[in-house]
């Protein structure tokens, strides 16, 4: 490996995008040497932006690219877990969006690729890097609240995505309550053993309609210790991009509010007013956006085991196919019922 990780892009959409201009302008050791994408003009427009030499409309051609070591993998959720098991085969290191794969087999599979090869595989969520939450992480790491009791995880999006994007996306717990199904397992350290799901259609009557899914979710965790979480999910908050936390603890409580536009607070014979929480997830972690690509580049250039590695991306899943049954069943579900049988525990 030269002195620069060489990266290709895999999928040049929004979030694909987010990655393309931190890995050219934000990060250190690292260049962004390919792109693919199955649209030619989203391709090309991106290479042209940032003089990236190699432009592919497949990724099976970037990923026969001698120059590119390591993949971001940023294409629609099912192509996921076979992209993985393709750029281990070519011996490339890996960086996968949220979620790894929509099935637990074929997850395992991706998993099993990457251990063979040697590979470094390094699944996004982005939220373990943002400054705030892994303050939290470490308060609650180091006891100062005590013993952990609730959780409580808030995730409201400003508005929902389209229609053709929710079909293929594994469903509202798949795609927006992955985050917080992670962040519920980072923000304590425990793992989740039982789900409880509701979810509603009562933003876009075409999300059930059209896409068979839900937009706002009430969904309540049960971990190992025998703590407790409760997470909230809607897809249209009209104030802003809504993301809170609070852990508490026989000893005390710790909280991270939203991120704001501004914290410049207005109070007048009217009253008080402050800045609407940021609009969209490119502004509220654009930060830990590089954070999160700076931490891959650093970890394969330094051989070190990935911070957020595969069994992390697998987890995640398992939960959201427990709040999938848990919802359509009207029950409680045990995240161990829809583990493959004879799979050992991890």
């Amino acid at each position: 490996m030269g002195d620069l990780l060489r990266i290709g892009l895999i999928g040049a959409g929004t979030i694909g995008r987010v990655h393309a201009l931190n890995i050219a302008r934000r990060l250190s050791g690292a260049r962004l040497v390919a792109v693919a994408d199955p649209v030619p003009e989203v391709a090309t427009g991106i290479g042209d932006q940032l003089g990236i030499p190699a432009v592919y409309g497949a990724a099976e051609e970037l990923l026969s690219d001698r120059a590119v070591e390591a993949v971001v993998i940023a294409s629609p959720a099912p192509t996921h877990a076979q992209l993985i098991r393709d750029a281990a085969a070519a011996c490339k290191h890996v960086f996968c969006e949220k979620p790894v794969g929509l099935d637990l087999p074929v997850i395992d599979l991706a998993l099993e690729a990457t251990a063979r090869a040697g590979v470094t595989l390094q699944v996004g969520f982005q939220r373990r890097f943002d400054r705030s939450f892994r303050q939290a992480r470490d308060l609650v790491a180091e006891g100062l609240i005590g013993r952990p009791r609730l959780v409580r995880i808030i995730s409201r999006d400003p508005q929902p995505a389209s229609i053709p994007y929710l079909r293929s996306s594994g469903g509202l717990f798949m795609d927006m309550t992955i985050h917080d199904f992670d962040m519920a397992r980072f923000l304590v350290a425990d793992e989740i053993e039982e789900v409880t799901a509701l979810g509603a259609v009562l933003v876009d009557p075409a999300i059930g309609r059209e896409a068979n899914d839900v937009d706002t979710a009430i969904i309540m965790l049960r971990y190992a210790s025998g703590a407790l979480c409760v997470i909230d999910n809607c897809r249209q908050a009209a104030y802003g991009y809504d993301q809170r936390i609070e852990v508490f603890g026989s000893e005390g409580v710790v909280m991270v509010g939203n991120e704001e536009m501004d914290r410049a607070v207005l109070v007048t014979a009217d009253g008080a007013r402050s800045a609407s929480p940021q609009p969209w997830f490119r502004d509220r972690y654009a930060d830990a956006y590089a954070a999160e690509m700076q931490a891959f580049v650093d970890t394969v250039r330094g051989g070190r085991r990935a911070e957020v590695g595969g069994e992390d991306g697998r987890a995640p899943v398992a939960i959201a196919l427990a709040a999938q049954r848990s919802a359509r069943e009207r029950r409680p579900v045990l995240v161990s019922s829809v583990e493959p049988a004879g799979r050992p525990p991890r």
